[in-house]
């Protein structure tokens, strides 16, 4: 497998600083899935934010699982619960909130937030 192939694996680095509560936010505005019910593609912009605890969620890897969504059927509801599942199993976060805003389509646009804990 190519490392600029899709994939569902997460990596993680150390938290350089894990006794300090801190922040990261990640914006990836280019996420897309396809609709379960029409086949049609999503576009969403996906929002993570999370405290740190030991690891932190490699930047690349996180691409190319965002990637790996690019032809899967979900709903938006679904996958937004996937994303925040799959972090947290990768980095055991302090607090983590997973935002998915859907671009508008027939008419209707969709934000889903799912938090940890």
């Amino acid at each position: 497998m190519s490392s600029t192939s899709p994939s569902k694996t997460l990596e993680t680095f150390d938290n350089p600083n894990p006794g300090r509560d801190y922040e990261i936010r990640i914006e990836c505005p280019e996420f897309t899935c396809v609709c379960p019910k029409t086949g049609q593609p999503d576009f969403a912009s996906i929002t993570i934010r999370y405290v740190p605890d030991r690891a932190c969620v490699e930047l690349k890897s996180l691409k190319l699982y965002l990637w790996s969504f690019r032809d899967e059927g979900h709903f938006h509801e679904a996958v937004t619960n996937r994303i925040l599942d799959d972090l947290v199993a990768a980095v055991a976060p302090r607090r983590m909130t997973v935002e998915a805003d859907f671009n508008v389509r027939g008419g209707i646009r969709t934000v889903v937030v799912a938090e940890h804990p």
